[in-house]
């Protein structure tokens, strides 16, 4: 199926998930993992599979926690939906982000903040490494 748009892609999962929920969660899971796709409208996707309890939301928030090619704050509220899923894919967001520099000092340091309340023993070794 051709989209013209990353807009055109949500829209359909949103349909889907009224008729389809498993089919919602592999399109949605398909966006939010798609590097192509706008970083909001990755979120976005990501957000919907959480709602739907879908197994696939931790790997898509996950991915893009990691994703250094999507803004700082994209990737750190896609770490912050992880806790209630998944706290082995949260620590690991939140050591990615803390630990790379290319993120904005504010955005790793809330990062590690929310590390040493899902994993503080990663949190403290981090500061001893």
């Amino acid at each position: 199926m051709h989209y013209d748009s990353d807009d055109d892609r949500m829209a359909t999962a949103e349909h889907l998930a009224r008729d389809d929920p498993g089919g919602a969660a592999d399109a949605f899971r398909s966006i939010a993992c798609d590097g192509g796709v706008g970083d909001e409208v990755r979120l976005s996707a990501a957000e919907q599979l959480a709602a739907l309890g879908s197994a696939g939301a931790p790997p898509a928030c996950l991915a893009i926690a990691c994703d250094d090619g999507v803004g700082d704050e994209v990737r750190l509220s896609a770490a912050e939906l992880l806790p209630n899923l998944d706290l082995r894919a949260a620590a690991q967001a939140c050591l990615a982000i803390a630990c790379d520099d290319g993120v904005g000092d504010e955005v790793r340091l809330s990062a590690a903040e929310l590390l040493a309340t899902v994993d503080p023993r990663s949190a403290r070794a981090m500061y001893i490494g």
